[in-house]
């Protein structure tokens, strides 16, 4: 290393210098590569396989009516009137930004009492023996968002629905039928309908006719 004339040279720099500035240089590189590897690139290839492998999942299982989204597959929405199938009841009103449930144990007496109330309602509404109401009918979700119902719990709407459509029962019975999904590979879950899709194909159905 060159100095001025008369000048000092310069003490070489510590051993212990050297080490931290390489602790902090591979500190430094490891953060970086982290944050691009797991922050970005993870990201995108998951996204990316998403996209690929399951759009429609991927995109918020999202259904259309008349080329406008009208809600999510995974999400439970309410329905008005006797011409359409009615979802599980929801603790938070069908409220995406609120979604629980009443948080009440089964021995709790106000949540018997709602439960005895809304079983009865359901069967005057349907006419049937409220022994006959299907539990999930009655009982809200932990979500209060569950979108599907038993094969079981849409059967004893299908009367109501009928009659309200002017439909034969056998053709609404082969709607759900139709939209009736099997557990999953196999061994998972119970058989299900989905409330929101087996309404759009009942409007589907009654404007084809």
């Amino acid at each position: 290393m060159s100095t001025f004339p008369g000048a000092a040279p310069a003490p070489a720099p510590a051993p212990a210098a050297l080490a931290a500035r390489g602790l902090l240089r591979g500190a430094l590189g490891l953060t970086g590569l982290t944050l691009a590897g797991f922050g970005f690139l993870y990201a995108l290839a998951g996204v990316g396989l998403g996209q690929a492998l399951f759009p429609a999942a991927a995109n918020g299982s999202l259904l259309e009516q008349g080329g406008r989204v009208v809600g999510s597959a995974l999400v439970a929405q309410p329905f008005t009137g006797a011409r359409y199938f009615q979802p599980r009841p929801s603790a938070a009103g069908y409220d995406t930004m609120a979604l629980a449930g009443s948080n009440q144990a089964r021995s709790h007496p106000e949540l018997r009492a709602r439960l005895d109330a809304a079983r009865a309602a359901v069967a005057q509404r349907e006419g049937i023996a409220p022994a006959a109401v299907p539990a999930e009918l009655f009982t809200q979700s932990g979500s209060g968002s569950d979108p599907h119902i038993s094969p079981e719990g849409a059967a004893v709407q299908i009367a109501r629905v009928a009659q309200a459509r002017g439909m034969p029962r056998a053709a609404l019975e082969q709607l759900v039928a139709q939209h009736t999904e099997t557990r999953q590979l196999g061994v998972l879950g119970q058989p299900r309908v989905n409330v929101l899709a087996l309404n759009l194909a009942l409007d589907a159905k009654e404007a084809a006719r």
